[in-house]
């Protein structure tokens, strides 16, 4: 039986600047940092209350994986905004939001009160989209 997920991954369309912004705007820790070849790395980062889940920067590039129609129409997804990577969670979204607005995350949403709970929506430097929640409104 499946008892947790314990590595997950984001399509980004630049590692570095992807490390930079789970990091030191999103207050993230780099796990891994390892080569894996001349073009990209195993880049994983962690939220800071939960260090058993890995997030995989993974980077969209021209490989047997996403030969270069599939990249190109992978590319243009994120940075058109369609990809919902998850719900991200905090102590008082509204200290959050203006914490992180203030460090130059792009907000689509401000905090609003939805019927099941307070939501602000957010983009990472390359387009996905995270929900922002208070974690008292989350279930188990």
């Amino acid at each position: 039986m499946i008892t947790k997920m314990s590595i997950t991954n984001i399509h980004v369309l630049d590692q570095d600047r992807a490390l930079d912004f789970y990091v030191n705007k999103l207050g993230f820790r780099l796990v891994d940092d390892i080569p894996m070849g001349p073009d990209t790395r195993w880049l994983t980062v962690s939220p800071p209350d939960q260090p058993d889940l890995q997030i995989v920067l993974f980077p969209v590039t021209v490989s047997k994986m996403f030969p270069q129609e599939t990249a190109d129409a992978l590319i243009a997804l994120i940075k058109k905004g369609v990809f919902g990577c998850g719900v991200l969670t905090c102590k008082d979204i509204h200290a959050t939001y203006e914490e992180l607005k203030a460090k130059g995350v792009e907000f689509i949403k401000s905090p609003t009160k939805e019927f099941y709970g307070t939501e602000a929506l957010f983009k990472d430097d390359s387009g996905n989209y995270f929900s922002l929640q208070p974690i008292d409104q989350m279930t188990v």
